[in-house]
Formats: C-alpha cells, sequence, structure tokens
C-alpha cells in the first residue's frame, strides 16, 4: 500500500470562528524515495537540517532550489493534493444542513454546532430550536464520532479519495485519537490506514 505524508495549515480543531486564520488547508503528498530527495535538497541548499520546512526554500538565495522543487521536472510535481476550507462558509453550510435556518452570528453558530458549553436555544424559531436541541442530544451521544466540525476529517477523507488505497503518516495530532482514527477508516472511500506521528497510531479496516 502506497504511503502518503500530510500536514495542515490553520488548524484549530472545532473552534473555526473568531480564529487567527480564515481559511484552514490539508496537504498530503507522495513522494516515490523521500531520502533521495532529502538527500539532494540538502546538496543544494547545503544546510545539515535534517528537517527541511518552507522558510529553507523561500530564502531568496535558494530560489533556484525552489524553482527545481516544485518544477515540471521536480519531485513534487504532479504528487500533491490540497484541501482548502472556508471556515466562515463552512459553519453556514452545517447550520443549514442540520439546523435548518440562518444564523446571523457566525460565532454563535460555531458554539451550536459543537458539543462544548451550553447556548441558549431561545433566540431560534421553535422549529429551528427543536431540530438544534434534537442535534445537540445526538451530538453528545459520541462528541468525537459524530463531530462535524472538524475539518480534519473531510481532508483527511478527501486524500483518500484522490490517492486511493494508502497509508496515510500525518503529523503529532491531539485530534486524532482511536476513536477518531476508527471513524476515518470507516468514512474513507476505500481501505486506508491511518498514523499520527510521533508516537505512531496505525489503525486500518
Amino acid at each position: 500500500m502506497r504511503e502518503i505524508a500530510c500536514d495542515e495549515s490553520g488548524y484549530e480543531g472545532e473552534k473555526l470562528i473568531g480564529s487567527t486564520t480564515r481559511f484552514f488547508a490539508h496537504a498530503s503528498v507522495r513522494i516515490p524515495d523521500p531520502a533521495a530527495v532529502l538527500a539532494e535538497l540538502r546538496a543544494r541548499i547545503k544546510s545539515p537540517a535534517t528537517q527541511y520546512k518552507a522558510n529553507h526554500l523561500l530564502r531568496p538565495q535558494h530560489r533556484a532550489t525552489l524553482r527545481w522543487f516544485l518544477g515540471d521536472t521536480g519531485p513534487v510535481h504532479g504528487r500533491g493534493h490540497v484541501f482548502l476550507l472556508d471556515k466562515t462558509a463552512f459553519v453556514r453550510d452545517l447550520v443549514a444542513e442540520h439546523i435548518g435556518t440562518e444564523i446571523a452570528d457566525d460565532q454563535v453558530a460555531n458554539d451550536l454546532l459543537r458539543v462544548k458549553g451550553d447556548p441558549d436555544l431561545e433566540f431560534l424559531p421553535p422549529p429551528a430550536r427543536a431540530r438544534a436541541a434534537a442535534f445537540r442530544e445526538w451530538l453528545g451521544a459520541d462528541p468525537i464520532g459524530r463531530s462535524v466540525l472538524d475539518p480534519l476529517v473531510p481532508a483527511i477523507v478527501a486524500a483518500v479519495a484522490h490517492w486511493g488505497p494508502v497509508t496515510i503518516a500525518h503529523d503529532r495530532q491531539t485530534q486524532l485519537p482511536p476513536r477518531r482514527v476508527a471513524v476515518l477508516t470507516e468514512r474513507c472511500p476505500s481501505r486506508a490506514s491511518v498514523s499520527s506521528t510521533p508516537p505512531a497510531i496505525p489503525r486500518s479496516r
């Protein structure tokens, strides 16, 4: 089974409104020989670092290396996938889907869709209030397995849909406990194994 490496940016769990960034981005990449790519980067950049981050390649003196890395003949071309999510639009779509109404205050909408807290539902019209109460009761029965807000779940599902049967190596995430890994395995469109490293937490269906 092929392995893809994943990382994210703009992730704050279920806090989508009032966070530091508007977008959540999740990238996955499949490089046939990562050790060889790292060795080539080390030779070109001439740095002893064992892990290269974007700031290494974005330095003006390494512009030629950046063009090689991302260019048509480089190791990343055609081997990457990015999932991009507008957090506010995501929350509004979820409210429409699960509560069946619009909520003017996006922060209130965010709070309504997460199990933490005890939001006042009195401002909602009676039909929407009943749906909101039923949704929160349903969510409370399994907050991890039934979470609708956590963007990491649809992002990983989208990555597996793009790559096919894969093993996923993810950076360490407190939001990838065994229960969520099991949910991801169930939702992925094809067989997948997910690990959050370090430490590794392999899970397979």
